[in-house]
């Protein structure tokens, strides 16, 4: 699947060149791609680069591949499960990437695979190199695409309990998640894996969410009505919403700690009490952070929180697997989408 970052709707699957040997070691096998919000927007124009030297990009960076062939003593071997990290480091490289933080690049010399700079995995075959593959729990069947977007969510947490040592007294004991999307999802399911009380903000009433979130044994807010005064130790705001970041900042208890998981578009504003927020973060010794991408030690986390929770609940996850001869489908946004994977199988 290629495009020309920049120009609408100019995807279309494509006959190209076999991966070159420069973009890794490890042959891998293409068996799922999912789809999310940043390949959307990519597809309408708004985001994107390709590599130097080419008019298109290959798409796709939540890989899920089977290893064909890899050099020996590299820690592959043929039958492997593995996905693929997305970002690669400053070439500089900056402090952060230098310490293998790519995640926290200071440079913004970066490339990601499928998004900037780097063709991604959204191809029959590609390559990668050793020391940005994961290997992942083969039982975990189609379920292991889900890792991209776990990372991510393992990085949150990472980070939220990073914060967390400016106090030994700190112990949380409930979490607020905004959204009941992927990310949402596995945010609450992580949460629960914590042995937090775990509440979800999510105005769907019917489809899939809902059973979901009961699945998790989360409680299911439609409304912030709904939530009464309830303040939270740990907030996660998955949507991205204007009115919702508000929302999630306000549920915040005193020396909680709220993560912004979304990505706002530019250009939308509010009015918002400035004053309020900052009286409310000083006074209550809150912390309001964001959060995006992963390095390889979220990767590793998310593997073993993937792997620790039920198989059911992920597959659950993946409301359509799209073949690959129906491939335009899997752009398609349709009620009761949670993630949508195309199959390369």
């Amino acid at each position: 699947m290629t495009l020309l970052p920049g120009v609408p709707d100019s995807v279309r699957l494509e006959e190209i060149d076999e991966p070159p040997l420069s973009d890794g070691s490890i042959l891998v096998r293409t068996l799922a791609l999912g789809i999310c919000g940043t390949d959307h927007e990519i597809l309408e124009g708004l985001h994107g680069s390709a590599p130097q030297h080419s008019q298109h990009l290959v798409l796709g960076h939540e890989s899920l591949g089977v290893v064909e062939t890899a050099p020996s003593g590299c820690g592959f071997s043929p039958g492997d499960v593995v996905v693929g990290i997305v970002r690669r480091p400053d070439p500089v490289p900056c402090p952060a990437c230098a310490a293998g933080e790519w995640d926290m690049c200071r440079n913004d010399g970066y490339t990601e695979r499928g998004i900037r700079g780097r063709h991604g995995f959204g191809a029959e075959r590609f390559r990668i190199e050793p020391e940005f593959a994961v290997k992942i729990d083969p039982d975990l069947g189609i379920a292991g695409v889900l890792m991209e977007p776990a990372s991510i969510v393992a990085k949150a947490w990472d980070h939220v309990e990073r914060v967390a040592l400016r106090s030994q007294a700190w112990s949380p004991r409930n979490l607020l998640v905004s959204g009941a999307g992927p990310i949402g999802l596995l945010a609450a399911l992580m949460g629960r894996q914590r042995g937090l009380d775990v509440h979800i903000l999510e105005r769907t009433v019917a489809g899939p969410k809902p059973a979901l979130i009961g699945e998790l044994a989360a409680h299911h807010h439609a409304s912030v009505g709904s939530l009464g005064d309830l303040r939270f130790d740990v907030v996660l705001e998955c949507t991205a919403a204007p009115a919702i970041i508000v929302e999630a900042i306000k549920r915040c208890a005193p020396s909680g700690i709220v993560c912004l998981l979304g990505v706002t578009p530019s250009g939308l504003t509010s009015e918002f009490d400035i004053g309020g927020f900052n009286r409310k973060l000083v006074l209550g010794n809150e912390v309001v952070l964001g959060a995006v991408n992963a390095n390889l030690s979220h990767y590793r986390q998310a593997a073993d929180a993937l792997a620790r929770a039920d198989k059911l609940f992920l597959e659950r996850l993946i409301t359509r697997r799209v073949p690959l001869d129906r491939w335009r489908e899997a752009f398609e946004k349709r009620p009761g989408d949670i993630k949508v994977v195309l199959d390369f199988t």
